[in-house]
Formats: structure tokens, sequence, C-alpha cells
């Protein structure tokens, strides 16, 4: 009759256990994200909750890791430490293994069960033991655990235990800060703040399935900024490099949030209007083609006014079916605004008219170009 009892005890403490980790899984969800600690952040400053049910033993656990320089919370239960490590800022849990209501190792799996989430508040666990053996040892770790000391234990020790499960966190929090900066390298383009080209056609084919599966317009357009050699070589390196940062800026200044903005080359931006249809796609490239001619660009003693050349192509259309022929058309465009003298905005089109933003009017055009051009 007992061991039915234990296992009644069992499986109401598991149901518990879920139920709380559900609980603390939302709360988690609702935090703002903070930021990751500096990776050069290796002070002795750092938050340690101290879990344990027996008041004298918390005391002097929580006293002695304030002396050395920890800032110290306490708790007298497993289940109201998993909450507060859930509320954020702790940098490191000691849990007693045995505890009422929640244990200290049921309390472990359930931090490692938040921690596994798509969040990156990793918080180290050491499990406090009454028994020395091996077996409890190797539960400590089983279960999670990244540390652990048994009682009764030499203050050094008690020191060396947080000072090592920090020093995981500081390595965690290193390499999650070191996979965001490489993650934003990957999607965003260092010099000008555009997307990049990887991100960039990472986009591109997901609105273009958009697109086609909806059978909804998607226009976009390449733009290359004139001459950007010369200016290279009359105000050096830098100055090319604020005309480009510039320009960026420009374009994200005309166009919505949810169009896209990338480096599509050294001199050349790519703009993806989803959901757009002609009119709309030469409205916002007239705007850019203007906006760019219109504005000085500077930096240190050397300023320069450029003008761009712009290619624009909408899918679908008589000859756009793919997102290769979308690609093959922009670049035909460009390079015909950039055969006539560039400062200007050539649209790809099976009728094949010169467009001019400025309002001198159409002229129809015979060969094979296909174009609209300004």
């Amino acid at each position: 009759m007992r061991d039915g009892d234990d296992s009644d005890r069992d499986v109401s403490s598991e149901r518990e256990s879920t139920m709380l980790r559900a609980a603390l899984a939302a709360e988690i969800a609702a935090r703002p994200s903070g930021q990751l600690p500096a990776a050069e952040d290796e002070g002795p400053h750092a938050v340690v909750l101290v879990a344990d049910d027996d008041a004298a033993t918390r005391d002097l656990v929580a006293s002695t890791l304030r002396r050395s320089g920890y800032e110290v919370e306490t708790c007298a239960d497993g289940e109201e430490a998993a909450r507060r490590v859930a509320k954020g800022g702790i940098d490191v849990v000691l849990l007693d293994a045995v505890m009422p209501r929640m244990s200290g190792v049921d309390a472990c799996r359930t931090i490692r069960a938040l921690a596994s989430r798509e969040r990156d508040d990793f918080v180290p666990v050491a499990l406090v033991f009454a028994k020395t053996d091996p077996q409890s040892r190797s539960e400590a770790l089983k279960i999670g655990a990244d540390a652990y000391v048994c009682k009764p234990f030499e203050e050094t020790e008690l020191l060396v235990c947080v000072s090592s499960a920090l020093r995981i966190k500081r390595a965690h929090d290193r390499m999650c800060a070191a996979r965001q900066k490489l993650e934003r390298l990957r999607r965003i383009d260092d010099l000008t703040g555009a997307s990049s080209f990887l991100y960039l056609h990472e986009r591109l084919a997901a609105e273009f399935a958009r697109a086609e599966k909806h059978a909804e317009p998607l226009a976009c357009c390449i733009l290359d900024v004139d001459r950007l050699k010369v200016h290279n070589e009359r105000g050096g390196r830098s100055l090319g490099d604020a005309v480009l940062r510039g320009v960026a800026d420009v374009i994200k200044g005309s166009v919505r949030d949810s169009d896209v903005v990338a480096r599509y080359g050294g001199d050349e931006f790519f703009v993806m209007l989803p959901a757009t249809h002609f009119a709309g796609s030469l409205v916002v490239a007239s705007r850019i083609w203007r906006d760019v001619a219109s504005t000085p660009f500077s930096t240190g003693g050397s300023s320069a006014s450029v003008t761009a050349s712009l290619g624009v192509a909408l899918f679908p259309s008589r000859d756009v079916r793919t997102m290769d022929a979308l690609l093959a058309a922009l670049e035909a465009a460009l390079l015909e605004a950039k055969r006539r003298g560039g400062n200007r905005l050539c649209v790809f089109q099976q009728e094949g008219f010169i467009y001019t933003p400025s309002g001198e009017g159409l002229d129809e055009r015979a060969g094979t170009a296909r174009s609209r051009g300004a």
C-alpha cells in the first residue's frame, strides 16, 4: 500500500512541477529581454540566490557570500527559488537538495527546463548535499547542476563552488554576445546599416514565394550611385563611405517599414517593395531618385552631391515569371539606365518605353531593350 502512495505522490509532484514550469515560462516570456553582460565583465559583483529551508544555514551562507562581495537574496524552498529566477536578475543559484514544497533537485530541473527555451538568460545552479557519497554527486550532475558542495563545508569550499558557477555564467554570456554579434553581421551591412546581401536573398525568396502563392505584386529596384569612384578619389575613402551611408539613409527614409533596403554591391542598393503595383513602384523609385540628388553628403572637411541610376522591375509581368527572371530584369533595367548616361530611372517592361520622372514625357523606343528609363 505504501508503494501505491509513493507512486501517487510522485505523479502529483510531477504534475505540480509541470504546472509551475508552464506558469514560469509565461512569466519569462512577458519579461523584456535585457542586455547581456559585457564580455569583459569578470568583476566580483554578482547576485546569488540562496535557497535553504533551515534559517540558520541560510543566514550563514548568505553572510559568507556577502563578505566576499556578492549580493545575496534568500528564500526558503525550491518553488520560491524557481519563481525568483524566472523574474530575472540572478547570476547564480545555490539550492539545498532537500527542502519542503519543492526540493532543490526538482527546482534545479525546473530552472533548467526554463533555460532551455528560446531565451539566453542562462542561470547556473549549484546544489548543496548533506551526503558525500559518489551517488549523490553523480545525481547532481545528471539533473543539470553546474556545481555542487557537500555539507559540512569550509568557507573556502563554498566560495570556490560559487565562483566556479559564476565563471560558467560569464562564459555562456560571452558566447551569447558573440552569437548575437555574428547574427547581426549576417543580417546587417556594417558600413551602411542596411540589410546584408545574405539576408536580402533569404527575404527575397520568401517574399517571392508569398507573392506567387497569393497572386500579389512584388516590385523591386536596384540603385547604383553614379561615379562613386570619383568621390573616393577626390575626398578619400571616408567621403565615399559617407556617401554610401547617406544614400542608405535616404532610401530607408523613402520606403515603408515593411520594405527591405539592402546593400547589393560596392555602390549598389536593392529595394524590395512587397504588395506594390507598377504605379506605386514608380512613385517610390522617383522619390528615391530625386531625394538622393537633392541631399548633400559630407564627412570632415569634404562634401559631395551625387546622382543615382535606378532599375525597376515588377512581378508578375509578361517576361517576369520567376525570381531569376525578376533579378535579370532588374539588372537589364539598371544597365540601360547606366548606358544612357546615368542619373535616370529605367523600368523593365515589354512595351519598350522611356519614362522620365521629371515629367518630360514618354518617348517610344524600338528594339529589344524593353525598359522604361529616366
